[in-house]
């Protein structure tokens, strides 16, 4: 705890382009949450070069997406946001901890698997040991919680099960960190394939919606979106692109799917999608605009940059030197 507060510890990669779904489902929420707990928000740059990167495209994205923390509504002042790479401690802690982490539970960790079906051109150590630096991302700051869909679960639990085992070691170091369970965001799936999630590696440019995407290219998104030849707006799992629509469309208003569905009674898919498309354009418009503001605010953001960097490693030192300590490097003198 910090100042009576839990830590909580998210991030996201600075790879790729955001999509609607990353916004509805997590980030969106990690706004309220700043109020409650002590919040490390990371951009997770370092993970991402387990794919090879265009070093200037790396750099951008990191900064667009630290940018589109703070037009999101997250203070700055309240919640730390940070590059991961400005703090070393995360790279020295995922070291360590590595020493502690058993081949066979790397062995079994499926997103590992379907990362080097993926890219099978570049299956590196990096890749193998990602849960591992994701363990040191978390423990670092003493996290009590970590807000983590389906997908990352299995991360969570090996990030545990490395914290115990280093406690039953060397007493109580790390904080044994535990789920968010909050309030859940929206669940945005593909408007081409409504039976998996958005996602911004998606090959199909027409099955995600981008934050930065502009008006004309939402709506024409919305327009092209997989629904089904029932011809009945209903909410119910038989027509996910439906639902899924439905879903977006609430997410946006705050309307419940029972009032969504009422609402659009009577009315065809083409109205749906219309309406759909319209309210996240809407929605995104302000996010967009206050991007715009803040990228050309250089001052402003090489500020937060700065200062929330030497905030992060002022926790994440002081966790690595107790560390360091228990497992026997030599003290440094001051």
């Amino acid at each position: 705890m910090i100042d009576g507060k839990k830590v909580l510890f998210s991030g996201m990669q600075s790879t790729g382009n955001l999509t609607l779904g990353n916004y509805l489902g997590a980030l969106k929420n990690w706004v309220a949450l700043a109020d409650e707990y002590e919040c490390f928000y990371c951009v997770v740059d370092e993970h991402s070069i387990t794919v090879r990167q265009d070093p200037a495209v790396l750099r951008k994205r990191a900064r667009a997406l630290l940018i589109l923390y703070i037009a999101a509504g997250i203070d700055p002042d309240k919640a730390c946001l940070y590059y991961q790479s400005h703090v070393s401690a995360h790279a020295e802690l995922a070291w360590i901890l590595n020493c502690f982490t058993y081949m066979g539970e790397m062995n079994r960790m499926t997103q590992f698997k379907d990362k080097s079906a993926k890219h099978a051109d570049n299956i590196n150590v990096g890749l193998f040991a990602y849960p591992v630096l994701m363990a040191a991302d978390i423990l670092l700051y003493q996290a009590d919680l970590v807000p983590v869909g389906s997908d990352q679960l299995q991360h969570l639990e090996i990030c545990r099960d490395i914290a115990q085992r280093f406690n039953n070691i060397y007493g109580d170091v790390f904080t044994i960190p535990e789920a968010y369970i909050g309030k859940a965001g929206a669940r945005i799936m593909s408007l081409q394939n409504p039976e998996k999630k958005m996602s911004k590696s998606d090959e199909n440019p027409n099955a995600s919606i981008y934050l930065m995407d502009d008006r004309d290219t939402i709506i024409r998104k919305f327009r092209r979106a997989v629904t089904d030849s029932e011809g009945q707006i209903a909410y119910r799992d038989e027509q996910p692109g439906i639902r899924n629509l439905l879903d977006i469309y609430c997410a946006c208003t705050g309307k419940t799917p029972d009032d969504a569905v009422a609402e659009f009674s009577g009315r065809g898919y083409g109205d749906l999608k219309s309406a759909v498309g319209e309210i996240v354009a809407d929605t995104l418009d302000p996010l967009q605009k206050r991007c715009a503001e803040l990228t050309k605010d250089k001052g402003y953001i090489d500020s937060v940059i700065k200062n929330n960097a030497e905030k992060a490693s002022f926790y994440a030192t002081k966790t690595l030197r107790k560390v360091q300590h228990k497992i026997g490097f030599p003290d440094r003198i001051r």
